[in-house]
């Protein structure tokens, strides 16, 4: 008897399961308050983790509504229609769900308490997109180079003089990364990166999947910084530990990336993320009534924007890429690039000449973009077969640039999220007179670090 139950128990479980996985429409449900909350503000040890208070007291940034989670008296009541809870995010006050029937979300947006809901995602037809992973095969024989311990990526440090701060001993030890990407591809079985410190993984997208298996995307971006092998390649923050997140859904480009990306910060908060690097950017989508135009980048039209443009408030900084669109239609610089207290990067070839594929600004409510630029032409990365390669985007130029970011706040210990990032903008080779196509220019991260001690004595 007691066999034939754990076969009914699993039989229910599977098909409690693939029913959740035949799911063909997701929904943003955004809400109007907080105002069924069980929490206070004066009681944040509650609600928040211990790392993420102490980050917010050590820059005085105070506890607020943001911070208070999404009512559970509302996620339940969202539940009860008959709809599966996505993903929860508390800044933007928001449920992401999935069901079959859009019926269901007109009973959700009659709820006192729902502000909008909004369609984000239609699951793909039969046979578009992304099929099985199938890995690739690993090699693991890459050069060894005698002259530098960073191999090939000497140059993509040494022109924002990231080298003098290793040198100096800031290496970016006691700082935690958060690089939320698309995958890690073969990240298990590349031996020249087993010595990256990573704390943990997760998925968004898919919470089964192998991270492992995913998109190679994140292991080159993963590379600029944390690679550790001097005479193979030394990235930009060698000695910082990471997590490493899963927010985008290759098989379709549908805003509810956005909302996997949005969950995914706040975990990184939750887990005591210093810095942040995300070589994702939107701008068009499957459903092209989504697209958005350049009046929408003033940093708070798209979901991922606003969210990004929360990082600072919280203690953390947000390296983004600019986006790969200078030679297109668009041009534009790509959310979140547009957000408020972020650092947007554009690409640079190793003379320090614009990419032309760069995207430019600047946001549509006049703000300096990029930010600052970096190598992403020809910038040095290591590949699924293990050995070192080049690769092309504003996707690495933000890993490079954010390793540096990592090693100055670790020599600049009290300045906070905003400071760090007007201390870099302040000593790019442009900061007299920033432009939309190279923003502040290339950052001196040692002139940055100089500055700051003089202010320090």
């Amino acid at each position: 008897m007691g066999k034939r139950l754990i076969i009914l128990s699993a039989l229910v479980l599977f098909l409690a399961s693939a029913s959740a996985q035949q799911d063909t429409l997701k929904y943003r449900i955004s809400l109007r308050d907080k105002a069924a909350t069980v929490y206070s503000l004066e009681h944040p040890e509650q609600f928040l983790s211990e790392k993420a208070i102490a980050r917010r007291q050590k820059q005085n940034l105070a506890v607020d509504s943001t911070d208070l989670p999404v009512c559970r008296q509302y996620i339940d009541e969202i539940r009860r229609q008959g709809v599966n809870i996505v993903v929860v995010g508390k800044w933007e006050n928001f449920v992401t769900v999935s069901c079959n029937d859009s019926a269901l979300i007109e009973h959700i947006a009659a709820l006192p308490f729902v502000r909008a809901t909004e369609k984000v995602w239609t699951a793909p037809k039969m046979n578009e997109g992304v099929g099985d992973a199938m890995r690739d095969s690993v090699i693991n024989e890459p050069k060894i180079y005698t002259d530098s311990i960073y191999g090939p990526a000497l140059t993509q440090i040494q022109l924002s003089n990231g080298d003098k701060l290793h040198d100096a001993g800031f290496r970016g030890q006691g700082m935690t990364i958060a690089v939320i990407d698309a995958g890690f591809h073969n990240l298990d079985k590349i031996t020249a990166m087993r010595n990256i410190r990573v704390l943990g993984m997760k998925d968004f997208v898919n919470p089964q999947a192998d991270l492992f298996a995913a998109s190679s995307h994140g292991l080159s971006v993963l590379s600029c910084i944390g690679m550790n092998q001097p005479g193979i390649m030394t990235g930009t923050a060698p000695e910082a530990s990471f997590w490493l997140f899963r927010s985008e859904d290759e098989a379709s480009e549908h805003l509810v990336e956005q909302d996997y990306w949005a969950a995914a910060v706040e975990f990184a908060d939750s887990v005591g993320v210093d810095v942040l690097n995300t070589s994702l950017g939107y701008y068009a989508f499957d459903d092209k009534s989504k697209n958005y135009r350049y009046r929408d980048l003033d940093g708070h039209h798209s979901l991922m924007s606003r969210q990004a443009s929360h990082i600072a408030d919280k203690g953390m900084v947000l390296v983004c890429s600019a986006g790969n669109s200078g030679m297109g239609s668009w041009k534009k610089i790509t959310p979140p690039g547009d957000a408020d207290n972020v650092l947007t990067v554009g690409a640079i070839n190793k003379q320090a000449v614009l990419a032309p594929f760069s995207s430019i600004g600047n946001t549509a409510d006049n703000r300096i973009k990029p930010d600052v630029v970096a190598v992403g032409e020809g910038a040095d990365v290591i590949r699924t077969d293990g050995n070192q390669g080049k690769a092309n985007g504003t996707s690495f130029s933000s890993p490079v640039m954010c390793g540096m970011v990592a090693c100055l706040w670790q020599a600049c210990p009290r300045l906070t999220a905003k400071e760090l990032l007007e201390l870099v903008r302040a000593s790019g080779d442009r900061a007299d007179y920033p432009d939309n196509i190279y923003g502040y220019g290339v950052p001196d991260m040692w002139k940055a670090y100089n500055s700051y001690k003089l202010k320090m004595k």
